[in-house]
């Protein structure tokens, strides 16, 4: 039986929440083994002269622990 750990990322980009939650991955694979899923919990967005400025994601990756 597998146990599966989740963590929660923050992630930002100037393109569109999609390249956020790719960001939130790819840095998360940096530590990460075993990415299963990224569950996408919230979407925000700042606004600057009336357009936006940048995508935000609250990013739940889960993953595998390895057994030793």
């Amino acid at each position: 039986m597998a146990v599966v750990k989740v963590i929660e990322l923050l992630a930002e980009s100037e393109q569109s929440w999609e390249d956020a939650a790719r960001q939130a991955v790819a840095e998360a694979t940096k530590t990460v083994r075993g990415i299963r899923s990224v569950y996408i919990n919230e979407f925000q967005a700042t606004v600057e002269n009336d357009q936006v400025k940048s995508y935000r994601v609250n990013a739940k990756v889960s993953f595998v622990i390895e057994k030793s």
